[in-house]
């Protein structure tokens, strides 16, 4: 997948049908080698607990996924489908590119190659239900709107704030909602994670997207002035990142985590100016969003701000011109002007976005590619957060090349016409092309530091990276 910068639209995504197909043939082929290791692959004894560690969460009764995948009952009659999507590594949402960029994380929910093997054998040999003593014990339900970030260990947030929710028709045209919220602190304080979510589960159906903007009360710190990328739609797309955001959240996305000794100051006085694009699902349905925030203690405030930045994947808005029945490429160029670390990257398209490659042209023109989407899916607007000691580090003047694809094709199963011209839009049934990314500003020195610490690190590695 390196060679991909290179080639054609038309290349590339024949590469990516191949690689697919690929994958769907070593899990074929994996599945006897399963089950001769390790006897007659059954549901209670192997796959139950697969489905608890990584599917359950959503996969249960009332939940935002499409079926129940707790019992065996449950689960036979999708066996097959369960089968073909783990093995084309579509479910879990987990869709990284895992031979380029960085592949280590701080909210890894893929299945490992074994535990897709293991569903492989299962469905090959039978999809067998096996002795029911060996079933796990059954693990909680979801009986509300969770967070996230409860469900993995974090803890309830120490302050949550919900904007006035929306009343939307069953049929009606996008909606784009923008109250104002109060944020109740008296002090400052250091916000460690944040996390969007709807104020109840049929919100998830509405709710494309929802940004929450500080309307900031005297703290110009807050304001990005570390990237630039030229004159695209007359500096706008400087100005967007340059208003403040705690946090862009879209379908499917988790939280954000800051990096140890980063976060978002919060000063008292200052407002969250919501921005939901709100849509019609054929049902009624009132719903907003609130978010979340978890504070540092006092006195172990951090010294860097995380500014929430939307790397562009396009040079000009003007020229997205997607034609019916056809594939489309874009790019865009962001400039670094500050020593730059990058905390996270969660690609944002709509229907006809297809991949998103993002890549650093360092100044001494050497490409290093970050990460690669190659099989996005527009329900879910995963966000992959890198480990802290492999969170990648640019000098300044460093240039952030983002690639995006789009398949306007009936071959693009989310595609509602390909018979339709697409263009740039807010609306759900446009088009863009955005990589969200948090990133944290380096002095010299600093940069410098963290460079010789990971040099050392390598360098004293074992031969297996441990």
């Amino acid at each position: 997948m390196k060679a991909m910068r290179f080639g054609a639209v038309g290349i590339i995504l024949a590469v990516l049908i191949v690689m697919m197909s690929a994958v769907t043939t070593a899990g074929a082929q994996t599945s006897a080698n399963v089950a001769g290791t390790q006897g007659q692959v059954t549901f209670a004894k192997d796959v139950a607990p697969i489905l608890q560690q990584r599917c359950q969460e959503c996969h249960q009764p009332n939940s935002i996924a499409p079926m129940s995948l707790i019992t065996y009952q449950e689960v036979r009659p999708w066996a097959r489908a369960i089968k073909d999507r783990v093995a084309a590594r579509q479910m879990p949402p987990w869709h990284i590119d895992r031979s380029v960029g960085v592949q280590k994380f701080k909210n890894d929910m893929s299945l490992t190659d074994q535990q897709v093997n293991t569903i492989v054998a299962w469905v090959d040999g039978g999809a067998l239900q096996g002795d029911l003593k060996d079933l796990p014990p059954p693990k909680p339900l979801v009986t509300d709107n969770e967070w996230q970030a409860v469900r993995d260990g974090f803890g309830p947030p120490d302050l949550i704030i919900k904007s006035p929710e929306y009343a939307m028709a069953a049929q009606h045209q996008d909606v784009w909602y923008r109250p104002m919220s109060d944020i109740p602190i008296t002090e400052p304080r250091w916000a460690k994670m944040v996390e969007i979510r709807p104020t109840n589960l049929k919100g998830r159906r509405i709710i494309h997207h929802s940004i929450a903007y500080l309307v900031l009360n005297n703290d110009p710190d807050a304001v990005n002035k570390g990237t630039a990328n030229g004159p695209i739609r007359d500096g706008a797309d400087d100005l967007v990142n340059r208003r403040p955001q705690l946090m862009e959240w879209a379908i499917g996305k988790g939280y954000d985590l800051f990096r140890p000794g980063t976060g978002k100051l919060i000063l008292p006085g200052e407002k969250i100016s919501w921005d939901q694009h709100i849509h019609a699902v054929g049902e009624e349905i009132t719903a907003g969003s609130e978010i979340g925030i978890w504070f540092y203690k006092k006195g172990e405030e951090p010294q860097k701000r995380s500014y929430l930045t939307a790397f562009t994947g396009l040079r000009n808005e003007r020229l997205l011109d997607i034609p019916p029945n056809s594939l489309a490429q874009t790019e865009g160029f962001t400039v670094l002007k500050e020593n730059t670390l990058i905390e996270n990257f969660q690609p944002h398209f709509h229907l006809r976005g297809k991949s998103m490659q993002v890549e650093a042209i360092l100044p001494d023109g050497s490409l290093q590619i970050i990460s690669y989407v190659g099989n996005f899916n527009f329900n879910w607007m995963t966000n992959y957060i890198y480990a802290d000691d492999a969170a990648p580090v640019f000098p300044k003047a460093t240039v952030i090349h983002v690639t995006a694809w789009y398949d306007n094709t009936r071959a693009n199963r989310n595609n509602p016409d390909p018979e339709q011209w697409v263009g740039y839009g807010d609306r759900t049934v446009d088009e863009m092309a955005h990589a969200w990314m948090n990133v944290v500003y380096l002095t010299d020195d600093e940069y410098k530091a963290l460079v010789a610490e990971r040099k050392v690190k390598t360098a004293n590695a074992t031969p297996d990276g441990q």
